[in-house]
């Protein structure tokens, strides 16, 4: 008996037409002769356009609903091809269309957008976190300013394409396991526009396009960073047949800071600090991003404490009424080279404090990577 033809296409009694065409549409990508490694691939491709030349037909399915296969002996056979598009099946097996209502020359002269540009932009530290303004040359194809984009000489006019007859597309047969089938494909001779420039415009060699450099002023927004892409809409390359311009990149980079190093919106900033300032506590003037502030260190401060300074960080680049924190990694500096006095007065400190000592549980290291968020 033969197999029931829902079985073969995998699909339940009730499939509709769209679930039907999709596994048709996976079976023959899979088991076409030319493409499959299957050994009965021919004869399941065969039952496969079987199946679906009944079940993409509703007099046919509703027959084989009622009556089986002796509803439709005969009916077999290949699909009615007129009302398909096949087009996207052959073209994943063989890299061609085979002109089932596709054409090359319409899809080539459908608009296109241009494509995009990139410009590394290189900032100072301040630049990225206030935001400034900085002047950009451009380099890109601009419409050909001789032959006003047609590549033609100034005079002349693109003329047929004698290869293709003005259609942008050339046909083949080829024989397939289907019948005669037509293979179409672009023009070599036009590339797809049906015409030729026999006399091209001296400026752009028929390209339509010339390379121009421009100079532009861009705004950046405060709160960038290295990496921060801000886009420049339609500044990138012209598009085709019509097609609206690509845009413009710029890819932020940022130079490192004597001082600064950035944690998102906070900035950071080591600072040694003496024995007596770390015991004692003092005020000392800190440099920030705004200009000096004055920084309280508490007294019995230890190596690795980190004091914030509200409000002294990156402004938020999403929202520039936030502004992030200063955070200052305090180190204490222990002095190398000693004066007389100086020795003497450790050595007084040190017999009233004593050579007791005790294991410190986690290191500096341990805790300024917890602080810092690793």
């Amino acid at each position: 008996m033969p197999r029931d033809y829902y079985e073969i296409l995998g699909v339940p009694r009730t499939a509709t037409e769209s679930e039907i065409k999709s596994a048709f549409r996976r079976l023959a990508r899979k088991y076409h002769p030319d493409v499959s490694n299957e050994p009965d691939a021919e004869e399941r491709f065969k039952e496969i356009n079987e199946a679906y030349a009944v079940l993409s037909n509703p007099e046919k399915r509703a027959a084989y609903d009622r009556y089986g296969h002796a509803g439709v002996q005969g009916a077999g056979g290949v699909p009615d091809w007129t009302t398909m598009d096949f087009s996207d099946i052959f073209e994943d097996l063989f890299g061609f269309g085979f002109g089932f209502g596709r054409s090359a020359r319409r899809s080539r002269s459908m608009p296109r957008r241009g494509a995009d540009l990139k410009y590394r932009l290189h900032l100072s530290f301040e630049e990225a976190v206030f935001g400034c303004e900085k002047e950009i040359e451009i380099t890109r194809d601009e419409r050909c300013h001789t032959c006003k984009g047609t590549g033609a000489k100034p005079g002349t006019t693109p003329i047929r394409c004698s290869t293709c007859g003005g259609q942008g597309e050339v046909r083949q047969s080829r024989q397939t396991i289907l019948g005669s089938m037509v293979q179409v494909t672009t023009c070599p001779t036009c590339g797809g526009q049906g015409e030729v420039i026999e006399t091209p415009c001296p400026t752009c060699r028929g390209s339509g396009l010339e390379r121009r450099t421009h100079k532009k002023v861009v705004s950046i927004p405060p709160g960038v960073d290295t990496g921060t892409q801000i886009r420049l809409t339609g500044e990138g390359q012209p598009g085709s047949n019509g097609g609206p311009p690509g845009n413009l990149y710029l890819v932020i980079q940022v130079q490192p800071h004597k001082y600064f190093r950035r944690k998102g919106d906070d900035i950071l900033l080591d600072l040694n600090i003496n024995v007596a300032q770390a015991a004692l506590g003092d005020e000392v003037k800190v440099p920030t991003v705004d200009g000096e502030a004055v920084l309280k260190i508490p007294p019995g401060t230890q190596p690795g404490k980190i004091i914030r300074m509200r409000g002294k960080g990156v402004p938020n680049l999403h929202n520039n009424s936030y502004r992030g924190d200063q955070l200052v990694v305090l180190n204490v500096e222990i002095p190398r080279n000693l004066t007389p006095e100086q020795r003497e007065l450790f050595q007084k400190l040190a017999e009233s404090l004593g050579t007791e000592v005790t294991p410190q549980e986690r290191g500096f290291f341990d805790r300024l990577r917890e602080v810092l968020g690793g």
